[in-house]
């Protein structure tokens, strides 16, 4: 994971924002990172240094002459520095060069990625002084993230809030992963189709949606312009991706063709129910004994898009009971996909509402299996082998 073992730089600045860093430093420690943190001191005026150390593991610093070098070993030590909150102030010393405080000075001496969360004001926010100065930034190399529109210290409700900790979390693994698909943009399908019978019962699958949702984040973590198109899925849409929530098959087929426009890569996890009613009763139907429905086929988005003559690189899932790779083999060459992702939902793990799973890539010269993993990681290796087909 992007986290894992990095040394991150945690600049903090006096903001009312303040107790989210403090979040943000516990979730980063909880995944691996080892996290230094630097406060202003206006931040101590919010949260005192122990909140930090707590939160941490490590020691707070804030004193500019208690290590005479720390503004160089700090910064250079970090494969990322993170100022969040980052008030207009901060923003401004930074701009302009100023080093007259331990943050200050270590934003100075930086030369890596940095990335800046703003928190303030909207007056601030949008005085044009301050967007001079954040523009000056970003063109320097460095990345914001935020800050939201919400409800701000003075009660009202404007831009100025800052990012919330997963978005910046987020931000971060982006910063750190390879941007191998930048500039490219893919779309993902995910999660069940609902195939309604009446308005109120529906034909569908167990799909949890956790495997698109999990290759959604992996592409925008690596530089690409996603679209998540999902049906109705257990868990929240990742973070910096556009997210298009359908019901039925034929809203999925609609929402899909409506994205392939300079599209590279159309990734199809998504179980989309095989058969709807042939009849969508207007009224809930009367229970009864026994119910007979006739079903119609509902639209194969995967072998339409295969068989266009200009289309994105096609990969497709196939989610079987068993260890045989003889129909997914065929699902490929039929359906016209490049690649055809294999799981065999029976196997410990790789079955639904789990966090992890194991794949077969089936390419029409190779097959690769893959041992199990997290969702997260087997979807960084299926965008490895994609990236190979498109660079």
């Amino acid at each position: 994971m992007a986290l894992k073992n990095r040394k991150i730089l945690l600049g903090v600045t006096g903001s009312i924002a303040v107790h989210k860093a403090v979040d943000l430093a516990r979730r980063l420690t909880e995944q691996g990172a080892s996290v230094h943190v630097v406060m202003t001191d206006a931040a101590k005026k919010f949260v005192t240094p122990l909140s930090f150390e707590v939160a941490s593991q490590n020691k707070v610093h804030s004193d500019m002459f208690a290590d005479p070098l720390s503004h160089i070993t700090l910064a250079a030590d970090a494969d990322i520095v993170v100022v969040a909150p980052a008030s207009a102030n901060s923003i401004g010393k930074f701009a302009g060069g100023i080093a007259d405080d331990l943050l200050s000075t270590c934003m100075l001496s930086v030369t890596g990625k940095a990335l800046l969360a703003p928190a303030m004001n909207w007056r601030m926010y949008e005085n044009g002084v301050l967007q001079r100065n954040l523009q000056f930034l970003i063109s320097r190399g460095m990345l914001q993230v935020g800050p939201e529109r919400g409800s701000l210290a003075c009660g009202e409700e404007a831009i100025g809030r800052m990012a919330d900790v997963p978005e910046i979390l987020e931000a971060i693994r982006a910063a750190l992963s390879e941007q191998d698909f930048s500039g490219r943009k893919i779309v993902v399908t995910a999660g069940p189709t609902r195939e309604y019978i009446d308005p109120v019962r529906f034909i569908s699958n167990r799909s949890s949606g956790k495997m698109g949702f999990a290759i959604a984040r992996a592409a925008m973590r690596r530089g690409a312009t996603v679209t998540l198109v999902s049906g109705p899925a257990q868990v929240n849409p990742p973070c910096r991706v556009e997210f298009i929530a359908v019901e039925t098959a034929a809203a999925m087929r609609e929402a899909v063709l409506g994205k392939l426009h300079d599209c590279a890569v159309l990734i199809m996890t998504a179980a989309v129910a095989d058969f709807s009613p042939l009849r969508r009763e207007d009224k809930k139907v009367d229970k009864s004994d026994s119910l007979t429905l006739n079903l119609k086929k509902t639209p194969d988005i995967l072998a339409e898009i295969g068989a266009m003559k200009q289309r994105p690189l096609l990969v497709g899932f196939s989610a079987e009971t068993g260890a045989d790779l003889s129909r997914a083999k065929r699902k490929r060459k039929e359906k016209g996909a490049d690649l055809m992702v294999f799981n065999n939902v029976e196997s410990p793990g790789s079955g639904f509402d789990v966090d992890t799973n194991e794949i077969t890539i089936i390419e029409a010269d190779n097959v690769t299996t893959l041992p199990l993993m997290t969702k997260d990681e087997a979807a960084d290796a299926l965008l490895d082998r994609v990236s190979t087909f498109i660079s």
